[in-house]
């Protein structure tokens, strides 16, 4: 016959394995929940990933949209001119003059900037590139003439400006 104290022992383990069974059935559920909670958040990381390769490549696509439409009046007004029948030598050069205009503007309006230093500025290197010395009057190594204008583009350097430079006396 069983004891009081082995009825109450297995009463004990009885409490004890249904409180385990019940504390290993909420942490399968948490679990669960975690790892459901896991595949939404790698699904969205996904998504997230999927869409900025699209922006990128649609980005890429069309950067240059902007300036192609700044463009386009530039190529109107030449073909105006081209197909006038007898230009004089004044309309030719107001023509000229109105194509250069709308083609500053379309640089300015896209940040395409103009790199054109004055004699006596210093040779920068970084935007700059000596073709020549020549003997001057002015200091060593300060612009004597500009070959060719240079060109930034959102402050990086498109083409450096073509430059004489003054030689060391």
């Amino acid at each position: 016959m069983k004891t009081k104290k082995t009825i109450a022992e297995e009463q004990a383990a009885v409490t004890t394995e249904s409180a385990l069974e019940i504390a290993l059935a909420e942490a399968q559920a948490k679990i669960a929940d975690m790892h459901d909670a896991f595949l939404r958040a790698k699904a969205e990381s996904e998504n997230i990933r999927r869409r900025a390769q699209e922006d990128i490549a649609r980005a890429s696509k069309f950067a240059i949209e902007n300036f192609a439409e700044a463009m386009v009046p530039v190529k109107d007004s030449l073909e105006i001119a081209l197909k006038l029948e007898a230009p004089s030598v004044e309309s030719l050069k107001e023509g000229v003059e109105m194509t250069l205009k709308q083609l500053t503007a379309a640089f300015d309006k896209n940040r395409l900037l103009e790199i054109a230093p004055e004699p006596g500025d210093r040779l920068d290197p970084m935007k700059h590139q000596a073709i020549s010395m020549v003997p001057s009057e002015q200091e060593a190594n300060t612009v004597v003439s500009v070959l060719q204008k240079g060109y930034t583009i959102s402050d990086r350097l498109l083409r450096p400006a073509l430059v004489t430079v003054a030689q060391s006396k």
